[in-house]
């Protein structure tokens, strides 16, 4: 891919990600706590696609970890300003299948058991990495 197509991309998944965060936002104040976490896992795993774009890589994980942690063979650099967020990565990792499948909990549905002090951490935790990958997208 060019630099310029890459770098085309790179934006499509940058504006998703934020979309995904700003649907967390709405889905939380609506009380839809389950789904909220899901779109802030959403959010942070396609702010890192995004930066691997920009990085002139094509990302195919789900996971905010290992997409973080891949990193560190594609750009020392970006990882580097990115690792303390690795335990974040992981926590929104755990929202991405038992926010929508009930036979992952159970007994319970999704919105059982996810809170709305779940939700908002998991806002807090996409926030934190968007804003950091924001000032690598340059």
């Amino acid at each position: 891919m060019s630099d310029e197509k890459n770098a085309g991309e790179a934006r499509r998944w940058f504006l998703t990600a934020r979309g995904d965060l700003e649907s967390a936002k709405v889905l939380r104040s609506g009380g839809r706590w389950a789904h909220s976490c899901f779109h802030a896992q959403q959010a942070a795993e396609k702010a890192l696609k995004a930066l691997c774009y920009r990085l002139d890589r094509d990302p195919w994980d789900h996971s905010v970890r290992r997409l973080l942690d891949d990193l560190a063979a594609e750009s020392p650099e970006a990882h580097h300003a990115l690792r303390d967020l690795s335990d974040a990565a992981s926590e929104l990792d755990q929202y991405c299948i038992p926010t929508r499948y009930p036979n992952g909990l159970p007994d319970l549905t999704p919105d059982q058991v996810f809170t709305g002090t779940m939700a908002d951490h998991a806002e807090e935790l996409a926030t934190r990495i968007i804003d950091r990958i924001s000032g690598l997208m340059d």
